[in-house]
């Protein structure tokens, strides 16, 4: 399973959560400590806001840890708020257009799990996409896919609304073919001013999510890492040893994170 990380908070350096943290997310891309693959160097990417609307961008299909490009832009870039995602391939091939995070207008996307079977059920939920978004799809992955399927159903404008209405028609799908591989969607989107996340597994057995606020973090050396005034971190896994910090999102919940305060909820 891949591994990710969301910040929302004053301007860092991107570094400061992908690279320095003693369980950084490049720590992660080779040795997660809480998922079923402790790999994931099926690509990367990183995207972030700065004064324009729509995000930036940076995907490539190195392992994280072995990306000289990912480490300069991450030093340079300063960001209020970016996403970071390391992939572990679950079936789809290992390219740019497959790596997350996903972008679409001003919207960011990455998904930590799987639509089970979704070889099987991948032309009838595109069927499912606004004919005016299809055109945009780029790769192949179940990820994506369910991010145009978010956009279709209105995630611009009830986020939470647009989840569970997603899930809800693919899980229909789902059992129509007798799939039996469960639906896990450990995910997160943004528009550049607050993230929605989601844990959800049809089996009640959802990857790992978690979230803190004005964390405390220190780097390998022990030296106390800034990240920034009311910073907020979304993440697959926490990026310290210590559980102090951080919260985990229960099973089949919604988060909305935005102006350093997060809530959750049950989904639906």
């Amino acid at each position: 399973m891949c591994r990710w990380l969301a910040y929302s908070g004053s301007p860092i350096h991107m570094s400061s959560l992908i690279l320095k943290p003693e369980n950084s997310l490049i720590n992660q891309s080779h040795d997660a400590r809480e998922s079923i693959s402790t790999l994931n160097g099926d690509g990367f990417g990183i995207g972030w806001y700065d004064s324009r609307p729509e995000p930036g961008q940076f995907r490539d299909i190195l392992p994280a840890w072995n990306d000289s490009n990912l480490k300069n832009i991450a030093e340079q870039v300063r960001s209020p708020l970016f996403f970071a995602h390391v992939r572990a391939s679950t079936g789809t091939p290992t390219s740019r257009t497959n790596s997350h995070p996903f972008k679409h207008g001003k919207w960011l996307f990455m998904h930590n799990g799987k639509i089970g079977n979704f070889e099987r059920l991948r032309r009838d939920i595109s069927f499912l996409i606004a004919p005016e978004l299809f055109p945009c799809l780029q790769g192949t992955t179940d990820s994506e896919t369910f991010f145009f399927l978010l956009l279709t159903n209105g995630l611009e404008k009830d986020p939470a609304r647009a989840f569970t209405q997603s899930i809800e028609q693919v899980q229909e799908l789902m059992d129509a073919a007798g799939v039996e591989e469960p639906l896990t969607l450990t995910a997160a989107a943004t528009d550049g001013e607050a993230i929605y996340a989601i844990r959800y597994a049809s089996n009640n057995k959802p990857p790992t999510l978690y979230y803190g606020c004005s964390v405390s973090l220190t780097d390998t050396f022990g030296k106390e890492l800034n990240t920034g005034d009311n910073a907020t971190l979304i993440l697959s896994e926490p990026l310290s040893q210590s559980q102090a910090s951080w919260n985990e999102v229960p099973p089949g919940h919604f988060l909305v994170a935005g102006d350093g305060a997060v809530s959750t909820a049950p989904i639906g």
